[in-house]
This record gives C-alpha cells, structure tokens and sequence, in this order.
C-alpha cells in the first residue's frame, strides 16, 4: 500500500470525531499489530512509519463484555469501545474516556443488514437513529481489509496482512493509509470494532 501524492486531497475539510489532535494535513500509513495474550485478552498497538506507538487498544475478545479501551501511549484512556452480541445487528457504541455514560457516546456503529451480502458498516455519529448513517465500512467477507467513506470522500484504507503463521501464533497485522485531515483514531476504532465482528 503506497502513499503518492495523487492521493493527497488538499483543502479537504477536517473530518475529526475522536478529536482534533489526531488529523493531519498529509496522508499518513500507520500499522497496527494485534497479539492474543490469552483466550479472553487481546490488544492492538499502533506504530507510525517511524515506530512510533500512537495507540494501544486493550481489552476482551470471544466474551460477553466486548469491552475494548482505546489508550494513548502514556496509557491516558480515549475511548471506550462496547459491543453486544445479542443481537443479529453487531451493534458497538463508543464512549469518550474510559466511561459508558449514555451521554458521552462518540459514535454508534451497526451492520446495514442482519444477514449481509457484502460486509457493510454504518457509523453513527453520537447516538443517533438516523436512517443514513454519517460513514460507511466496506470490504469483502474473503479478509477484513475495507475501505472508510464519507458519501463519496475516500477516507482510510485498511488492508489485512494474513497468514496461517501469524494467525497461529495469535499475531496479526493491518496496514492503514490514513488520507489527510482525517482522524487516524477514529478509523483505527473502527478497525478494532469490524476485528472483533470477525473473530469466531
């Protein structure tokens, strides 16, 4: 996945929903690693080209919680990711900080359809019951690599290096192009969230 500069879009306007602080003016390709520390604990850490670690996600998979913390590189909470599995939609809603207060929802999350055709996501902003949702996730149920739109605008896009190996040894990784001015928080929040959809 390479970045050339026919992919900048400059003058884009700011599409910031975890916050401010996480778009920048230049496209960016990030890469997340998730490791499987036992069968109820995972956690994701995000590099830069650099190596530098941006965000670490923790919390638990194949569970009834499905509770996922998203956290800055000193540990500072930013998001509080919950999903439920009772129920056919995968609905996930994500909170500011480490709360699950109602009142500070960030975004909602939910499948388009019950029994999908093609891996489709809506977002949400907030809490909202809106018929059209504010972004779409879409990919293909052959890997978990998708694309992020909002309407037409091409916002991120994740792809999902897999092996057998990596996958045996409970280790996995994503390469994601983050487009400019967009919040690389946001969208790697929503990796995690189509992840934990797809873990068996």
């Amino acid at each position: 996945m390479e970045l050339s500069l026919s992919c900048w879009n400059f003058g884009a306007s700011p599409v910031s929903v975890v916050g401010d602080g996480y778009c920048y003016p230049y496209p960016m390709e990030l890469f997340v690693k998730k490791k499987i520390k036992k069968l109820c604990y995972a956690q994701f850490e995000v590099f830069d080209q650099s190596g530098n670690l941006l965000l670490q996600i923790d919390g638990g998979v194949w569970n009834l919680r499905m509770k996922r913390i998203m956290r800055d590189p000193s540990g500072f909470p930013i998001l509080t990711l919950r999903g439920k599995i009772i129920t056919l939609w995968h609905k996930w809603k994500a909170y500011e900080g480490d709360t699950t207060d109602e009142d500070n929802i960030v975004f909602s999350v939910q499948q388009s359809h019950p029994f999908q055709i093609k891996k489709e996501l809506h977002v949400f902003l907030e809490n909202c019951k809106k018929k059209v949702p504010d972004f779409l996730v879409i990919g293909s149920y052959t890997s978990l690599s998708f694309k992020v739109f909002k309407g037409h605008r091409l916002l991120a896009e994740v792809k999902h290096n897999f092996t057998l190996e990596s996958f045996y040894k409970g280790k996995e990784k994503y390469r994601v192009k983050i487009y400019p001015e967009v919040d690389y928080a946001f969208i790697v929040a929503l990796l995690v969230v189509l992840d934990e959809n797809d873990t068996p």
